[in-house]
């Protein structure tokens, strides 16, 4: 028994010994990654910089206040039952307009100047300038100013909706200052960003804060990929610049989130890198042509993942293939999950819509697919988008003023129409029939004079055989309907 314990004892002096080397070790260890900097605790944030004055000063002559007029015409008023007019407006739906006004006359109306306010940034020293679509849409008159308080009158140069970028142009004496145009993907959560712009019509606001997320998907268009920031951005702040701390350029701010209509702290910048994209078929063609694949595609749900044996939701699940697109002639099939598009990681179902909108016309792109638990690879032919190959009025024809087209898979599937059926209204041209009808983008035309209208070669057919000035349409707008009767100029 005796030596049984001298020996436990000798052994538990041994384990204490032990134990104190591997914590000395381990403390080392420690103090020596602290050192290296290589601690596993994270660093300590950044700090604010003390100001951004400096970068303002150098930035501010590049951002310009935008001021559009567009001249609205102004309809005749219709009374409400009980109300001064209703009477006479009740004779004149009777009789008619051209009765009335021969024994009654009309009172001539002014036509309205609606004037807006936006920002934009200077991109070139020769006068290009970038801001939103919906800054200079319909406008009659554009003007900018810039910095030093000299105005230039500005044209449009080209647009895109969809995106809401657009590209002005002014003419001026000598170099003017102009930004860079950084890299929006090499922004990360947590960065500083600066905002300069025009809000509420106040010049050269500079407001500072942190990108709150990246990739917002807001149902804004099918090719959502915002910057959500928390630097203020109110009214007047579209189409300005998204600074980084380099001076650069890396949004476009476009829109906010406020129940209020003034910042609550989220915004949203258009990544440079689309504009960028754009920017040559802008100014070169005034739109952009797309590239289209042919397929209506939705998102991989973790249900939807399970189904098909995935271990986790990612890619873009095939709801469809349209008859005699790329995608069916490639061998695509209803069910297959897109995961990788020309190298390209497909996370998400509208990363696999920007890709395929961002390739060129004619290109031939491989696709990684899984089908039936197994990953195949698919090459494809891309061609030129269908949304994009829109109908005007021809020979023969009335002049609504307006552009449609037929409902394809994917406007479908963005709107979550179940009824295809009719043509969508793509735009509205300022000052037309269809404007002074408020017809507005989106709209669905169902009928024509009480034409039941299921393609755009139904529409065509009807609006060609319309007689008369006026023109009956059954609109869808949302989940109403309703009669909407166009009066067209002869």
């Amino acid at each position: 028994m005796k030596d049984y314990g001298s020996s436990l004892k000798t052994f538990l002096t041994l384990c204490r010994v032990s134990l104190a080397a591997v914590l000395l070790v381990a403390l080392s260890h420690s103090s020596s990654q602290a050192l290296d900097g290589k601690a596993s605790m994270p660093a300590a944030p950044e700090e604010r910089p003390q100001s951004f004055s400096k970068l303002v000063k150098a930035l501010k002559p590049a951002v310009v206040n935008i001021s559009t007029t567009q001249v609205i015409k102004q309809r005749r008023f219709k009374g409400m039952p009980g109300q001064p007019g209703h009477e006479q407006d009740q004779f004149r739906d009777f009789f008619g307009d051209d009765f009335f006004e021969r024994f009654f006359g009309d009172i001539p109306q002014k036509d309205l100047k609606r004037k807006s306010l936006g920002s934009g940034f200077i991109i070139s020293k020769d006068g290009y300038i970038l801001t939103n679509t919906h800054v200079v849409e319909n406008a009659t008159e554009i003007k900018v100013s810039l910095s030093d308080e000299k105005v230039y009158e500005a044209e449009v140069v080209g647009r895109d909706p969809k995106t809401d970028i657009a590209l002005i142009k002014i003419k001026a004496n000598g170099d003017l200052p102009a930004v860079s145009l950084g890299n929006s993907e090499e922004l990360e959560v947590g960065d500083w960003v600066i905002a300069i712009g025009n809000p509420f019509g106040l010049d050269q606001t500079v407001t500072a804060g942190i990108v709150s997320a990246k990739g917002r998907v807001i149902g804004a268009g099918p090719y959502d990929n915002f910057i959500q920031t928390d630097a203020s951005i109110n009214p007047g702040n579209s189409g300005g610049p998204l600074f980084n701390t380099k001076g650069e350029v890396v949004g476009i701010n476009t829109m906010i989130f406020s129940p209020s209509g003034g910042n609550v702290g989220i915004g949203f910048a258009i990544p440079v890198n689309m504009a960028k994209e754009f920017l040559p078929q802008l100014r070169e063609k005034g739109k952009v042509t797309r590239g289209w694949l042919g397929v209506m595609i939705q998102h991989v749900t973790p249900e939807l993942a399970e189904s098909f044996g995935m271990s986790k939701e990612k890619g873009a699940l095939i709801a469809d293939v349209v008859k005699g697109s790329p995608a069916e002639v490639a061998g695509i099939k209803r069910g297959d999950i897109v995961l990788r598009y020309n190298g390209n990681d497909v996370d998400k179902m509208n990363d696999l819509s920007r890709l395929v909108a961002s390739t060129l016309v004619g290109k031939e792109v491989e696709l990684l697919i899984l089908r039936e638990g197994k990953e195949m690879r698919v090459k494809v032919k891309i061609e030129e988008m269908k949304e994009e190959k829109e109908v005007v009025a021809e020979k023969g024809e009335k002049d609504l003023g307006m552009n449609v087209q037929d409902i394809t898979p994917e406007i479908a599937g963005y709107l979550s129409l179940e009824d295809t059926t009719g043509v969508i209204v793509t735009e509205v041209e300022a000052d037309s029939p269809a404007a002074d009808a408020e017809i507005g983008r989106g709209d669905i035309i169902k009928e024509v004079n009480r034409v039941t209208i299921k393609t755009l070669s139904d529409y065509k057919k009807a609006i060609k055989a319309t007689k008369g000035n006026k023109v009956l349409l059954l609109v869808k707008r949302g989940d109403s309907t309703l009669f909407v009767t166009v009066k067209v100029k002869e």
